[in-house]
C-alpha cells in the first residue's frame, strides 16, 4: 500500500518510506490510499489482541513486512492489555495506561520503535519530537539503548508534571531532553521547521516520532478493536448497537487512530472529541473557521494544544466521505467541570486524573442515556499525584515505573524557542 502526502498527492510512498520520513513535503501529513474494509467482523473481535492486531495492521504494511515479522514486532510491542472498566451499567473507561510509561503512547511508541529498528538497516537516525507530557516518556522508553538512534525530546519547561518529566528526562545514553522557553506549540513549530531543513535532515537522519508519523496511528487503531471486543465478550451485540467513544484531544492522533477503525469497519457510531480550555476544534465544528488562540495552561496538560497537527488527516476524512461528517463532535471542557468530574468519578469508586475527566464530561453532554459510551483513560492517575490528590483530598501510590524514576536526576539542557539554537545542537 502507498501513503501520499495530503498537501501534495504526488508524493507517494511505502509503509517504511512514511514511517522513516515522518513528514513529506511542505510538512505534509502521509495518509494511505486507502482504508481497508475488514471482513467478518465479529469473527475477528473474538480473535486475541495480538492475532487480531496482525490483522488489522497487515494490509498496510505488508509490501515491506512479513506477516512472521509483523506478529514479531506486535508480540512484542504490545505485550501489556488495554483494559475495559465498567463505571456503570451504560458507562466504561478505556483504560490505556497499563504499558511501561503509563500512558496509551507506549503502544503507537513501542510499534514505531520496533519498524524503524527493522526499516533503519543500521544508518544512523535522529529521532526529534515534541512532547506535551506522555510522548517524551512513552518515546524514550520505547528507543532507550536502540544503537544507530538518537532521540531529541522537546518539552515547554514548567509546563507538564514533575512525574512526567522525571520519566523521560533522567534516561540519558541515546536519549537526549530539551526543556524549551515556550508552550507545546512553540517545540512543535521547532520540529517542523526542522523538517523543512534539507541539510539538517540530510546530515542527521532526521525522523519523528509524534503522532504525526504514520505508525504510531496505525498502532492506536488496534486498541480501539480491542475495546470493542471486549465489550462484545461483556455485553453481547446490544453494546455495539449505539456506541459513542469519547476521546481527549490534544494533538487529535488518538481520535485519528479511532476514525480508522471506523472506516475498517469497527461498529463505532460516533466520536467525541473532547478538550480543554484550548478549543480550537470546537469552535472550528461550530464557526467554520480555523482560529488558533495562544496555549492555555492546564491540569490537563498533555491536552494544551491549540494548532493541532492530526487535524488535517480528521478533515481529510470527514469532507471526503472515508467516514460520514456527522460522526465526530467536540466538547471544550473547563478547569471547575474537570474537577468536579474528578469528584463525581470518584464517588461512583472510581478513581481518575483530568484528561480522563474531561473525555467523560464531554461524553456526558454528548451521548443520551440509550447510548452506550466509553471514554479513555490515556494515563495513570499517579502520573498527575499532586493534582489528583489536591481535588480528591485522597493519597495515591505511586507505581514502580513511577517510583523508581522520582529520585533521579534530570538531565534536560535548557534552550530559548529559537530554531538557530536547535540547529547548532543537533548538528553538534
Amino acid at each position: 500500500m502507498k501513503f501520499y502526502n495530503l498537501k501534495d498527492s504526488s508524493e507517494q510512498v511505502s509503509f517504511a518510506g512514511a514511517v522513516k520520513q515522518g513528514l513529506g513535503k511542505q510538512q505534509g501529513l502521509f495518509f494511505p490510499e486507502s482504508l481497508p474494509k475488514l471482513d467478518d467482523i465479529e469473527q475477528l473481535l473474538a480473535l486475541p489482541m495480538v492475532e487480531r492486531s496482525v490483522q488489522v495492521l497487515h494490509p498496510f504494511v505488508k509490501e515491506d513486512l512479513s506477516k512472521e515479522q509483523l506478529t514479531e514486532i506486535v508480540t512484542d510491542a504490545f505485550n501489556f492489555p488495554a483494559q475495559i472498566q465498567p463505571i456503570n451499567e451504560k458507562r466504561a473507561i478505556l483504560e490505556l495506561f497499563h504499558g511501561p510509561t503509563l500512558a496509551f503512547k507506549d503502544f503507537g511508541a513501542r510499534f514505531m520503535a520496533r519498524c524503524l529498528q527493522a526499516f533503519s538497516a543500521d544508518k544512523k537516525l535522529t529521532i526529534l519530537t515534541a512532547t506535551s507530557g506522555d510522548t517524551g516518556a512513552a518515546v524514550a522508553h520505547a528507543f532507550h539503548g536502540i544503537e544507530n538512534i538518537r532521540v531529541v525530546i522537546l518539552y515547554p519547561k514548567g509546563k507538564i508534571s514533575l512525574l512526567q518529566e522525571k520519566m523521560f528526562t533522567t534516561l540519558g545514553g541515546n536519549i537526549e531532553t530539551i526543556a524549551i522557553h515556550g508552550d507545546f506549540d512553540d517545540c512543535q513549530a521547532l520540529v517542523k521547521q526542522s523538517f523543512d531543513d534539507q541539510e539538517l535532515k540530510e546530515t542527521i537522519g532526521l525522523n519523528s516520532a509524534n503522532s504525526i508519523n504514520i505508525s504510531r496511528l496505525l498502532a492506536q487503531v488496534c486498541y480501539y478493536f480491542e475495546a470493542v471486543a471486549q465489550l462484545y465478550r461483556q455485553q453481547g451485540k446490544a453494546a455495539l448497537k449505539d456506541l459513542v467513544v469519547s476521546v481527549p484531544s490534544g494533538n487529535f492522533g488518538n481520535l485519528t487512530a479511532g476514525l480508522f477503525a471506523k472506516a475498517m469497519g469497527l461498529p463505532i457510531k460516533r466520536f467525541v472529541a473532547a478538550t480543554n480550555a484550548n478549543d480550537t476544534v470546537p469552535r472550528y465544528l461550530q464557526t467554520g473557521e480555523w482560529s488558533p488562540k495562544d496555549t492555555v495552561a492546564t491540569m490537563s496538560n498533555a491536552m494544551d494544544v491549540s494548532n493541532p497537527n492530526n487535524w488535517p488527516r480528521v478533515e481529510h476524512m470527514l469532507r471526503s466521505g472515508i467516514v460520514p461528517e456527522d460522526c465526530v463532535s467536540s466538547k471544550s471542557i473547563d478547569e471547575e467541570q474537570t474537577q468536579m468530574t474528578m469528584i463525581a468519578l470518584q464517588k461512583l469508586g472510581y478513581i481518575t486524573e483530568p484528561h480522563a475527566a474531561v473525555a467523560y464530561k464531554a461524553l456526558q453532554y454528548n451521548a443520551s442515556d440509550d447510548e452506550f459510551g466509553v471514554f479513555l483513560g490515556t494515563a495513570h492517575p499517579a502520573k498527575f499525584k499532586e493534582v489528583v490528590e489536591s481535588t480528591l483530598g485522597q493519597p495515591i501510590g505511586l507505581p514502580k515505573e513511577l517510583a523508581e524514576c522520582a529520585t533521579e536526576t534530570i538531565l534536560s539542557v535548557e534552550q530559548e524557542a529559537d530554531f538557530a539554537q536547535l540547529r547548532e545542537y543537533l548538528l553538534k
